[in-house]
């Protein structure tokens, strides 16, 4: 696809999310039948390989073949190839800009933090191996290191590949600065109405993993955001608290909104929502947020 820009990154995407067999190996057909749901509807691009996609339990011909089925989609993708290791990461950078998808995700290697050389070194060589393929960098709150709107600033006018950042977000004053560096803006899926009148771009939403078309139709929409954090309150935050990670809070979501068949289960060790928990919440879900799903409109 034609290379996105800090000005043509927009919208709202939605990744895959890894459907698992007993055994923990991926079930490719229902990965397929995602892949197909999700290029059909009214989202502005699809990913693969974020924190949803457990990218760090991909062996490396298993990433390969997720990126096949993403790019084969017909509709603008993205490609995640973090890793914690700056060297597989490397690899995955080289391999995935071959697919020549709109955008190639990284993150800062995650075991020690990076001193701001550190960082820039890394981006540096990583875009070069991008071979012109644009980056967005993931900077979520657990990473190892937190890049603030300053130095975000300077990564970007050194690094003229790096287009987009994907952040928790912040206040007036945090988005004021960060806008400064000209990239594109993108935050959770459940702020993004709020946080679009601060200067946000888009999202790469949780939201979509819930209902991809409704994450899409109300993205703006502060009434709509109002109860979604109400369902999120009353069902996602328990699981959370519960220790559940963002891999089995986005399948959750996935299957609380039934739009396909991902299932709930993620790959050891890590812990899973059970089906009376996504049974629990789909009444709500549904009285809370009609808009959100297709039998309402």
């Amino acid at each position: 696809m034609r290379p996105l820009t800090a000005d043509s990154l927009r919208g709202v995407w939605a990744t895959l999310l890894l459907p698992l067999n007993a055994d923990d190996s991926i079930d490719w057909v229902r990965l397929q039948a995602q892949a197909d749901a999700l290029g059909v509807g009214s989202l502005a691009g699809i990913y693969a390989h974020g924190t949803s996609g457990e990218f760090q339990t991909l062996t490396e011909d298993e990433f390969d073949r997720v990126n096949e089925v993403l790019a084969a989609v017909g509709k603008p993708f993205q490609i995640g190839a973090s890793h914690p290791s700056a060297q597989v990461q490397l690899s995955r950078v080289e391999r995935a800009a071959k697919l020549a998808p709109g955008a190639i995700q990284v993150i800062a290697p995650d075991w020690l933090p990076l001193n701001p050389a550190e960082m820039l070194a890394f981006l540096r060589r990583v875009s070069a191996a991008a071979d012109g393929v644009p980056l967005v960098l993931y900077n979520p709150p657990h990473a190892k290191t937190a890049i603030g709107p300053r130095q975000l600033g300077e990564l970007a006018q050194a690094v003229p590949s790096l287009i987009g950042l994907k952040t928790a977000g912040g206040d007036k004053a945090w988005f004021d600065e960060a806008l400064r560096s000209g990239l594109s803006i993108f935050v959770p899926g459940h702020f993004l109405a709020s946080m679009t009148s601060l200067g946000a771009h888009g999202s790469y939403s949780n939201v979509a993993a819930l209902s991809p078309n409704g994450a899409v139709k109300y993205a703006t929409d502060l009434e709509v955001e109002r109860r979604i954090g109400e369902f999120f309150a009353a069902h996602v935050a328990p699981l959370q608290k519960a220790g559940l990670s963002n891999p089995a809070l986005d399948k959750f979501l996935a299957a609380v909104g039934d739009w396909a068949d991902v299932g709930t289960r993620v790959r050891w060790p890590m812990q899973s929502a059970t089906p009376e928990q996504v049974a629990a919440a789909r009444p709500d879900a549904r009285r809370l947020l009609p808009e959100l799903f297709p039998d309402s409109w």
